[in-house]
C-alpha cells in the first residue's frame, strides 16, 4: 500500500479527531448480544461499504464515495488526507484430528469461549500530503493495493494442549484516492475541494454471487480525515453568508463532511458515511466502545451483563472486540454505570442572575423561598391554567371553551392530523418558559376523556391550531 508519513502538526490534529473517527470505523461492527449466531449479526457492515465495481451494479451498494467541501488556504498551505477503512478478514475454525490433520468445523468449544467462523475487521490506512497548489487542475491521485494473505493461529485448551487452529484469509483489494481543487468565482480566496475514494478491484463474480462473496474485497466503513496546516475549512452546515450558495452546490455522495476536533477548530474535517454535526465528540460518560449501532449505553451495558455464562462464552469466541464488551460490562463499577443514566450538557439561562453559592445562599429568583425550585407553578400567582384566557380569532378561549381542531402541517405529528375537524373541550391554558402558549384539550366523543382528565393527560395544541366553536 502506498502511503506517506503525515507531518507532525497534522498527525497531532488528526489524533484529536481520531476518537470520533474510530467510532465511525467500528459503528455497528458487532451487535448485541455479540454472538455470531444472532440473526442481526449475519448481515454485517452497515456503513460506508464500497464494493468492487463488478458486483456493485447488481448488489445495490456503491463502489465509490465523493466528498466536496470549501477550503480557505493560506500561502504555502499543505493538505493531508487519511483514508481509513476495514478489510474483511474471513476466519474459519479447524479441529485437530488424531492423525495430525485438521478438519473445518462450525464451532470449537474451549473452557472460556466458543470459537466460530467469523469475518474480522482489519484496520487499514492510506495517507498522503500534498501542496494545495498541486491540487489545482488534474489534482493528486494515490492508488493503493492490499495483497491476498493467509495465516494461521494455533488454539490450545486449558492444559496447553493443541486442539485446533484459526485460519484467516484476506483477498486482494485495490482502490484509489483522488483529491482535486478548483478556485471559486468571486473575490474570496476559497477553493472547492473534491476527494473521491474508489474501489478499483477487478474481481467479478463467476455466476450469481451474494454479498458475502464481495465483502472480502470491499472497503468497509470507509471515511476520510482531511487536514490543512495553514488555513481553514468552512462548515458545510453553518457556512458564512457569502459561501452559502457555493456550499449548496457541493456534491457529496455516500459521505458527509463535518468540522472535527475540539470546538472552534477548522483545520480538520471528517467525511463520514454517518451524518454527524460539526465537532462531534464521544460522551465523556461513555466507559468504552460498545460497537452496537444506535443503542443506549446504559441499556446495552445492563443487558450485556445479564447474558448467561454460555452466551458470554459464545460472544468471547466471536470476536476479540465482543470479548472486550463482555469484560467491560462484567467489571463496570456501580458509580460508572450510574453516570450512564443521563447527563445535562447545557442549561439555558432563565433569570440572568448568578446562582447562589455557599457563601451567598440567597435564592436566584426574587421572591422565591430558599430550597425551592427556580419556578413553582403553585406559588406563581401570575399564571393560572384554570382561569387564564388567550385570544383566538378575536375571541377569548380558556378552560371550559369548546374549539374546532385544525392542526396544520407545521409542528404537527401524524397523529394530530387525524384529529383535523374534530371538536374538543379546553381543559387549561398553559405557558412554557419560552413564552409559548399551549391549550390542553380533550376531544369530544373520546370514551377515555374522563380517565384522561382525572390523570391529567391531555392533547396539546397552540392557539393558531384551533378555532373557537362559535366561529364555525
Amino acid at each position: 500500500m502506498t502511503t506517506s508519513v503525515l507531518p507532525d502538526t497534522m498527525a497531532a490534529s488528526f489524533a484529536a479527531a481520531r476518537q470520533v473517527a474510530d467510532a465511525v470505523l467500528f459503528e455497528g461492527y458487532v451487535l448485541y448480544p455479540y454472538r455470531a449466531s444472532a440473526a442481526k449479526n449475519r448481515l454485517r457492515w452497515q456503513f460506508g461499504v464500497l464494493v468492487p465495481p463488478g458486483w456493485g451494479a447488481d448488489g445495490g451498494e456503491p463502489s465509490a464515495q465523493r466528498t466536496e467541501c470549501l477550503l480557505e488556504p493560506r500561502s504555502g498551505a499543505r493538505l493531508s488526507a487519511e483514508l481509513r477503512f476495514l478489510q474483511a478478514q474471513r476466519r474459519t475454525v479447524q479441529r485437530l484430528l488424531p492423525d495430525g490433520t485438521y478438519e473445518t468445523v462450525e464451532e470449537l468449544e474451549l473452557p472460556d469461549r466458543v470459537l466460530v467462523p467469523w469475518d474480522e475487521g482489519v484496520e487499514e490506512r492510506v495517507t498522503c500530503t500534498v501542496d494545495v497548489t498541486e491540487l489545482l487542475g488534474t489534482g493528486h491521485t494515490l492508488p493503493f493495493s492490499l495483497p491476498a494473505q493467509e495465516h494461521t493461529e494455533p488454539v490450545h485448551d486449558a492444559d496447553g494442549r493443541l486442539v485446533g487452529r484459526l485460519v484467516r484469509r484476506r483477498q486482494e483489494t485495490e482502490g484509489r484516492l483522488t483529491v482535486t481543487a478548483r478556485e471559486l468565482d468571486g473575490p474570496y480566496a476559497a477553493l472547492r475541494l473534491t476527494a473521491t475514494v474508489e474501489n478499483t478491484s477487478t474481481w467479478t463474480p463467476e455466476g450469481p454471487a451474494d454479498r458475502d462473496a464481495a465483502l472480502p474485497r470491499a472497503l468497509v466503513a470507509a471515511h476520510l480525515l482531511l487536514g490543512i496546516d495553514t488555513g481553514s475549512f468552512l462548515s458545510m452546515t453553518d457556512p458564512p453568508e457569502w459561501a452559502r450558495a457555493a456550499v449548496a452546490a457541493c456534491r457529496n455522495e455516500h459521505t458527509w463532511p463535518v468540522l472535527a476536533g475540539g470546538p472552534g477548530r477548522t483545520d480538520v474535517l471528517l467525511s463520514s458515511p454517518i451524518i454527524l454535526e460539526d465537532h462531534p465528540a464521544i460522551a465523556p460518560e461513555s466507559p468504552g466502545a460498545l460497537y452496537d449501532a444506535l443503542e443506549i449505553d446504559e441499556i446495552l451495558t445492563l443487558r450485556t451483563a445479564a447474558l448467561t455464562d454460555q452466551e458470554k462464552r459464545e460472544a468471547r469466541g466471536t470476536d476479540p472486540r465482543a470479548a472486550e464488551v463482555i469484560d467491560l460490562a462484567d467489571s463496570m463499577p456501580p458509580e460508572v454505570l450510574e453516570r450512564l443514566h443521563g447527563a445535562v450538557r447545557a442549561l439555558r439561562e432563565v433569570t440572568g442572575e448568578a446562582p447562589a453559592t455557599p457563601e451567598d445562599p440567597a435564592p436566584a429568583v426574587p421572591g422565591a423561598q430558599p430550597q425551592t425550585p427556580w419556578w413553582d407553578p403553585a406559588s406563581d400567582r401570575s399564571v393560572d391554567p384554570a382561569r387564564d384566557r388567550v385570544t383566538v380569532d378575536g375571541r377569548p378561549v380558556g378552560a371550559g371553551s369548546r374549539v374546532l381542531l385544525r392542526p396544520g402541517k407545521r409542528r404537527t405529528d401524524a397523529q394530530d392530523l387525524f384529529l383535523h375537524g374534530r371538536t374538543a373541550h379546553v381543559e387549561a391554558v398553559l405557558h412554557d418558559v419560552d413564552g409559548g402558549v399551549h391549550l390542553a384539550v380533550t376531544v369530544d366523543g373520546d370514551p377515555g376523556a374522563d380517565i384522561r382528565r382525572e390523570q391529567g393527560r391531555f392533547l396539546y395544541f397552540q392557539p393558531d391550531e384551533v378555532a373557537p366553536l362559535e366561529d364555525v
